[in-house]
């Protein structure tokens, strides 16, 4: 997406050095942190309470922006976060019973301080760059750590050419590759800034739970994981938060006014 991100500047370079200090934030903390945080969660612990605990990233993002910038939720909002946490518990699969380990759960929780910042980061417009910049640079940034961490021997990397099989077909291993850099990578960042955008942190926040239940959707359509019962009602559920959310955000009191500054009296009284 590097061409894309840069035509989508214009020329406007000083924006990329006026955002730089974002740029870097986004790519350290919404790109390498959240993936490196979140693979080495799921090396020791389960993928289920892995993903449950980095998608509370939505309740974080609530309590941010009520504790910083005095944004206290609705009560719609409250009873949208907790129907989509009953129903992340559902489609997770959690019920049957998971196993925990502290270490993991210490690196689920740095994965969903970097979901959090990824929510915050793509909804300020403030530096003036356009989504596909933001996601382009903060990815070459996210693309350079991660190459460090496995430099220095803390991220192993390793690579195969077998032939991979979805569905039933075997694909090549480039196709694999390139629907991994095209779509879950550039196309997921970039929308994802251009949609945060819109819709605010806050929403935007939620509305991505439904990664979850996508992800329920393509292992049922391409590894033929049929999903159970419980799973179906717990995407409904997700569904029915993220509508709950949205309303309550529209809700939201508008900001108190500044208060008038003193009338100065003069001396015969008016």
């Amino acid at each position: 997406m590097a061409p894309f991100a840069l035509a989508s500047l214009s020329g406007r370079w000083g924006a990329l050095r006026a955002g730089w200090r974002t740029i870097v934030l986004y790519g350290l903390l919404a790109v390498a942190g959240a993936q490196f945080c979140y693979f080495s969660a799921v090396a020791s612990m389960d993928v289920g309470p892995a993903l449950l605990i980095e998608y509370t990233a939505p309740a974080a993002v609530v309590a941010w922006l009520w504790l910083r910038h005095a944004r206290r939720p609705h009560r719609l909002t409250l009873l949208g976060a907790a129907l989509a946490a009953a129903g992340l518990v559902l489609v997770l699969d959690l019920l049957s019973g998971a196993d925990l380990a502290l270490a993991g759960v210490a690196w689920a929780l740095g994965a969903m301080v970097g979901a959090t910042a990824y929510f915050l980061i793509s909804a300020d417009d403030s530096t003036g760059l356009p989504p596909l910049a933001l996601a382009g640079s903060g990815l070459a940034v996210g693309a350079a750590a991660l190459a460090a961490l496995g430099a220095v021997g803390l991220m192993p990397m390793r690579a195969a050419t077998s032939a991979p099989s979805y569905a039933g077909s075997t694909v090549p291993w480039w196709a694999s590759v390139l629907v991994l850099g095209l779509v879950t990578a550039a196309l997921a960042y970039t929308t994802g800034v251009a949609a945060t955008r819109r819709l605010g942190s806050q929403v935007a926040s939620f509305v991505a739970l439904l990664e979850v239940v996508a992800g329920v959707g393509f292992a049922w359509l391409l590894l033929d994981q049929l999903p159970g019962a419980l799973q179906l009602v717990g995407g409904l559920l997700i569904i029915a938060g993220v509508v709950v959310v949205k309303l309550g955000d529209g809700r939201r009191p508008p900001a108190p006014l500044a208060p008038l500054a003193p009338l100065a009296v003069r001396a015969d009284g008016r």
